[in-house]
């Protein structure tokens, strides 16, 4: 099996039991060995007072992004610092990307830099994760 078979399969079975993923309508567009692209569309039910997208919509979508770039590796990842800066609004309606990519990757920990677009290809956010490579492997 390939790098990016294996970073499918493993990816596939996360998101087939991510409830939370599936509410936000979360398509996954591209999967690779430590690299993930994922976009949804921001929704009325989404929004805050001020009638623009919570800023935990774009971290959460930033977020399965990390979770599933971190583990198309084979090993079972998961996050221990995140950071998120907000750049630009989203709004209803508006259709936002996740570009997850691997920046620094040992035996333990590994760091990944996601930008968040939106349809217009203007970033509304950059997010920042740090993730712990447990032993475990997938399969």
């Amino acid at each position: 099996m390939s790098s990016k078979q294996l970073a499918n399969k493993i990816v596939n079975q996360m998101f087939e039991s991510d409830a939370f993923s599936k509410w936000l309508g979360i398509e996954i567009i591209e999967v690779g060995e430590g690299f993930c692209e994922l976009k949804m569309t921001v929704r009325e039910e989404m929004t805050n007072g001020f009638k623009i997208a919570h800023g935990g919509i774009t971290y959460s979508l930033a977020d399965s992004a990390l979770a599933f770039a971190s583990n198309s590796h084979g090993r079972k990842s998961v996050s221990v610092e995140t950071s998120i800066s907000h750049t630009k609004q989203c709004f209803v309606g508006d259709v936002i990307t996740a570009k997850a990519k691997e920046k620094s990757i040992s035996n333990k920990i590994a760091v990944y830099e996601t930008a968040i677009t939106n349809q217009k290809d203007e970033t509304v956010a950059l997010f920042k994760g740090t993730v712990y490579r447990t032993s475990k492997d997938w399969f």
